[in-house]
């Protein structure tokens, strides 16, 4: 299949387009920009200098992709943007390259969902299947596991990491980080126990969701110190692979983790 371009787009001799890409009326590709096959690139929207995208990605129109970063400290280095393949990226969607304090890319999966007026921030690394909804905003430096939702006008703070399979609600601030498997609400978000909903679209056994129950109330609605309270995961549910990596997501927390929800 051809590449086409419309003759009002402005496609840069220094760009690389695969097999099938088409890119729409008055779209924006800068230098140094690779776009992978079948990938569609629609009317208005633009992608900046150093942003590599691979195959069958849809910017929608008025998304800015590989922006400068917002950040102070940033002065025009060299740094990308890289992307996988199958990404939705909606109108108004704004994602950024790296720093130099981030190894200079910020980093997207592939499968992802991301909204209108989302924003990925410098020197992000999201994983596969995410899906951020309207208005949902990443700060730099912020990960994201895989199969993650985060739900319309809610923000994550810098540094902070989101587990896989984990929830934000919506309107949510997420200033720590989420254990993966759990669900945060709240203005200032607090953990509200695991998300059940995306563990049974998970098809995870009723002896999965029970050890996560059983990891939420003896991580939040218990006396143990924490690090008798993972040992004790460990020794009781260590025969579960969701339990294990929920274990070593907290003790790797350097922000530390979201407190529990309280009304």
């Amino acid at each position: 299949m051809a590449t086409e371009i419309h003759p009002s787009a402005f496609v840069s001799p220094k760009a690389e387009l695969g097999e099938g890409v088409v890119v729409g009326p008055c779209a924006v590709i800068e230098d140094d920009v690779i776009i992978g096959d079948g990938t569609k690139i629609d009317a208005f929207a633009s992608v900046k200098q150093h942003t590599h995208m691979g195959k069958n990605n849809h910017v929608h129109s008025y998304a800015a992709v590989g922006g400068v970063p917002q950040d102070l400290k940033f002065h025009g280095e060299v740094s990308w943007l890289k992307i996988g393949d199958n990404n939705s990226i909606r109108e108004f969607a704004t994602l950024h390259r790296g720093t130099e304090d981030g190894g200079f890319e910020t980093v997207i999966g592939s499968n992802n969902l991301m909204m209108a007026y989302t924003h990925v921030a410098h020197d992000c690394f999201l994983g596969d299947s995410i899906i951020m909804s309207n208005n949902a905003t990443l700060a730099g430096h912020v990960e994201v596991g895989d199969n993650a939702i985060i739900a319309g006008l809610s923000a994550v703070h810098q540094f902070v990491r989101i587990g896989k399979h984990a929830f934000v609600g919506g309107m949510s601030g997420i200033g720590q980080d989420l254990p993966p498997y759990m669900l945060a609400t709240g203005n200032r978000a607090g953990v509200n126990g695991p998300n059940l909903v995306g563990l049974r679209r998970l098809k995870a056994s009723r002896e999965v969701i029970r050890a996560l129950k059983n990891a939420f109330k003896l991580i939040w609605h218990s006396s143990t110190p924490r690090k008798e309270a993972l040992e004790q995961l460990e020794y009781e549910f260590g025969n579960f692979p969701e339990v294990l990596e929920f274990v070593e997501f907290v003790r790797k927390s350097e922000r530390g983790i979201l407190p529990a929800h309280t009304d």
